[in-house]
């Protein structure tokens, strides 16, 4: 995956965007692929919770789901009540936050006729150095 053409530029693309709300001498980008299924009967894309990743920014990109019910995305200011709730459908749909603004989540996800899956990848963009190991 990273020998392909598209990841360099699909890394730097979102890294510019980033830029520009807050410059950066060097971005350290994390990648995470996720596959939640639906084998148990119930798959927890955020089994935590409403969460921060303590990054800078953060991208949610919808790689695909099939067969699934729910998956609602809630995205919440971090220091009031406000957010907004809705469901990624489109593969290459696309969300970015700024993660100390912010806390996320993701709902549980049931199938619908058969097994089902939900795929994302999540990028992390932090300045300054990559996340100590916990």
């Amino acid at each position: 995956m990273v020998a392909a053409p598209v990841w360099g530029k699909l890394i730097s693309a979102v890294g510019a965007l980033f830029a520009r709300v807050r410059p950066v001498d060097r971005w350290y980008v994390e990648a995470h692929q996720f596959r939640i299924d639906t084998a148990n009967g119930i798959g927890r894309p955020t089994p935590e919770g409403a969460h921060r990743d303590g990054v800078d920014f953060v991208a949610v990109i919808l790689v695909g789901r099939r067969h699934i019910r729910g998956g609602e995305t809630r995205v919440f200011d971090a220091g009031g009540s406000a957010g907004v709730r809705f469901t990624m459908q489109e593969p290459w749909s696309m969300l970015l936050m700024d993660d100390a603004r912010v806390i996320h989540e993701t709902t549980p996800i049931q199938p619908d006729t058969e097994q089902g899956v939900r795929d994302t990848l999540v990028l992390t963009y932090r300045a300054g150095g990559f996340q100590a190991p916990a």
